[in-house]
């Protein structure tokens, strides 16, 4: 790790280095980037890097002026490409900023490139990118995980001092793991989504990933709060709970199906040294935590099949083939769209259709309800949730391309935050014997980032 958002942002206020010398830095890792990291190194970075020395001149430069972030291909940049690392959107040009983006600009930040992903945040390790899978910093036969696989490499390979991802089922946090990073799911609504490509509009959230818990924190104070152009944007409602040091472990998460043999060891040694800091560790009943995976295996893609309704070759994207608008619309999806979208969008128009909505998609939000229920119920109690990030370290490349279940196996933790619309921390917790990054979860109460991030502090201390 060379710098972090507080270190060089210090530096930079203190005119110890100069924002166009850091970018330059940043600007060339990125250009040399042998590992798919990046879908674009933006070639008109110079205004920017005017906009923030401009900030600094004037006495308005804020905690993240002059420092290079990355944003995600599916993040909405005005003038700039975001294809969703999708065939079909190989040449679609933002008209506008999203929200994110504009605070970022606000703030001073220097967007540097888009990165890698898997096509339409849908998967587990990037390797459904149309433009080819991104290697994994801490060995290049591994994935980095997904769909945030090239935002997590970026920060993982300082490539990036950090970048924006979009989680929908853990798609921040479970590369976050796999790369040795931190990885947050802010609580649904505290983020616009405005400007982000929809993936599952009632799962997606945009979030930050970090070297450190405390530059994911400072990340989040600039890209949250409410905006009028997301009708999903809530207001935060005020929170003022007090650390108790009581921690709830799911029953089940210890000898779930799986659950690798290091990733369990690391787990409990993390546990004990939670406990020689004065917390309380409990198992407690969340009878409906183990079911999120299947709720969020009918939502999710009953979510994908109408968001992705717009891409035909007519209305949006390119277009392949001729004849008539029903062979546009077959050719072009059929050849322009991944294995993997076409199988979402087919599973989600199934649960979606006559005769099974009532039987699959209704039960779903059904049992969705009571998922809540039971995590709220928990951190009424307790500050925190905490299992392993991931079942296993992150695998090898091509290792689980065949089977897809195992694929959707990796989010098995993840998943029960997003269904709920909690937030969730990813904090590195140690290796494995072969070197690999794990990650330890927290899954906090609704609006109470500041307990996840006071609690993967703690982690970064005793790990």
């Amino acid at each position: 790790m060379e710098h972090t958002i507080s270190s060089l942002s210090k530096k930079i206020h203190a005119g110890e280095l100069s924002i166009k010398d850091v970018v330059s830095q940043y600007v060339s890792r990125a250009q040399a980037d042998t590992l798919n990291v990046y879908r674009e190194v933006f070639s008109d970075i110079e205004s920017q890097v005017a906009a923030a020395e401009a900030m600094l001149k004037g006495g308005t430069a804020t905690v993240l002026t002059g420092i290079p972030i990355a944003i995600k291909d599916n993040i909405l940049f005005a003038g700039h490409k975001a294809g969703a690392s999708s065939k079909i959107l190989e040449h679609y040009t933002a008209s506008y900023d999203s929200t994110v983006v504009k605070k970022l600009k606000a703030a001073g930040a220097i967007i540097i490139g888009r990165t890698n992903m898997d096509e339409f945040a849908m998967g587990s390790s990037t390797e459904n990118s149309a433009y080819g899978v991104t290697k994994n910093p801490h060995d290049e036969t591994k994935v980095p995980g997904g769909s945030s696989g090239g935002s997590a490499s970026a920060v993982a390979a300082d490539m990036a001092v950090a970048s924006l991802g979009s989680d929908t089922g853990g798609s921040i946090r479970q590369p976050a793991s796999y790369t040795g990073t931190v990885g947050l799911l802010p609580t649904y609504g505290t983020v616009s989504r405005h400007g982000l490509m929809a993936m599952g509009s009632s799962l997606d959230v945009i979030g930050p990933m970090a070297k450190t818990v405390e530059d994911a924190e400072l990340l989040f104070s600039i890209i949250s709060g409410f905006d009028a152009l997301d009708s999903t944007s809530i207001q935060p409602e005020a929170t003022a709970r007090t650390l108790t040091k009581k921690l709830a472990i799911p029953k089940g998460v210890r000898g779930s199906k799986g659950l690798d043999a290091e990733v369990s060891e690391n787990f409990e040694a993390m546990i004990s040294s939670l406990e020689r800091e004065g917390f309380t560790v409990d198992e407690v009943e969340l009878p409906h935590f183990e079911h999120a995976l299947a709720v969020y295996y009918i939502l999710m893609p009953a979510e994908v099949s109408s968001n992705l309704a717009r891409f035909d070759g007519i209305r949006y994207g390119e277009r392949v083939g001729e004849g008539n608008v029903h062979d546009i619309y077959g050719a072009t999806r059929g050849v322009l769209f991944g294995p993997e979208v076409r199988r979402r969008i087919l599973l989600g128009t199934y649960v979606l259709s006559h005769g099974y909505y009532d039987a699959y998609y209704n039960k779903a939000v059904a049992l969705r309800g009571i998922i809540r229920r039971e995590l709220e119920g928990a951190l009424k109690e307790y500050d925190a949730i905490i299992t392993p990030t991931t079942p296993t370290p992150a695998f090898g490349i091509g290792e689980k391309a065949e089977d897809p279940v195992e694929m959707y196996l990796s989010d098995l933790f993840t998943v029960p935050a997003n269904v709920a619309h909690h937030p969730a921390l990813s904090v590195p917790s140690g290796k494995n014997a072969a070197g690999l990054p794990l990650g330890i979860q927290f899954i906090g109460a609704r609006f109470d980032e500041a307990t996840l991030f006071a609690l993967g502090k703690i982690v970064e201390n005793i790990r």
